[in-house]
């Protein structure tokens, strides 16, 4: 009798030892359970650690709550302002219900990755070029939004969206090379125009100064002189006041008009050219004798000036 229950017991055990290891369950940190129990939710989403199931009867699915990087494959698309480009993105989500998540839709990961893929496709075809290549944040945050808002139903939080690259075309690329040189063209030379009117006020403020106190302007010049002169070639500079040779120019032309002319030689009979009447008809008036064109006075280089100043 006693051998009878010992074997029971054993029996009993090793049922039990059976069923435990058929039921039991470890879930980690970062899942959480699932349990269907022929074929409908049973309870609350099982915690991390150590749970136990009914054997045949129900079904544990674990479900990945860490935050997932998907990424979206390049997708083309022509923008607003009719440009073709190609648009590559990342999504970074994670499960914040598990049970929506397994119930509600087939398969989260695919879901998710084709409303990212038509949502990219979408944005593309309402963003100019400029906000593609420069204003990247504004639709990041328009695409997280549109992903973000039927995945909510699914159990799913789009945490971030980032846009990765986008092609261009070649022909695309050396118009944008040209602008942009263009552009650095078109600001180098109001920068040197700008440079060229502050130096032509400081110039001019420096020949009013010049003009008021006449040792500045010879200051000037010897600034110049030590200038030259401190290099080490065989130039040698001598600065000479135009007022001096203006003077000197002025004592020539007096000295030629005081100078008297030579006598011409007289000129023999033989020499003389004999000279005929003409004769002519009653009723001709006589013609008007012209006086003979006066000798031109030579003029000197301030009358030269002083004319080009006045035209």
């Amino acid at each position: 009798m006693v051998e009878e229950l010992l074997g029971a017991a054993a029996g009993v055990a090793a049922a039990g030892v059976v069923y435990v290891a058929a039921a039991a369950r470890v879930i980690k940190q970062y899942e959480r359970g699932v349990v269907l129990r022929l074929g409908r939710l049973a309870g609350e989403v099982r915690p991390p650690g150590f749970t136990m199931i009914v054997p045949v009867v129900d079904r544990l699915h674990k479900v990945n709550m860490q935050i997932v990087t998907l990424p979206v494959p390049g997708q083309e698309g022509i923008t607003r302002d009719n440009v073709t480009v190609r648009v590559d993105a990342v999504v970074y989500f994670k499960v914040v219900d598990a049970a929506s998540a397994l119930i509600k839709v087939e398969d989260y990961k695919y879901a998710v990755s084709q409303m990212a893929q038509t949502s990219l496709r979408s944005i593309i075809g309402k963003s100019d070029l400029d906000d593609l290549l420069s204003n990247r944040e504004k639709l990041n945050q328009g695409l997280e939004l549109m992903i973000d808002s039927p995945a909510i139903g699914w159990g799913v939080q789009v945490d971030r969206v980032e846009i990765k690259d986008v092609s261009l075309p070649e022909s695309m690329k050396r118009s944008m090379a040209r602008q942009a040189e263009a552009d650095r063209e078109r600001r180098a030379r109001i920068i040197n125009a700008d440079a060229e009117l502050q130096a032509s006020r400081k110039l001019a403020d420096a020949a009013r100064q010049m003009a008021e106190t006449p040792s500045a302007l010879q200051l000037r010049l010897l600034q110049t002189v030590m200038a030259v002169a401190a290099e080490k070639n065989s130039t040698l500079v001598l600065p000479i006041p135009v007022e001096l040779l203006r003077f000197l120019e002025r004592g020539d032309d007096h000295a030629e008009r005081q100078t008297p002319s030579a006598p011409r030689p007289a000129e023999s009979p033989a020499e003389r050219p004999v000279e005929h009447p003409v004769e002519r008809p009653a009723d001709e008036p006589p013609k008007a004798v012209e006086p003979p064109p006066e000798r031109e006075v030579e003029r000197t280089i301030d009358d030269i000036i002083e004319d080009a100043q006045g035209k």
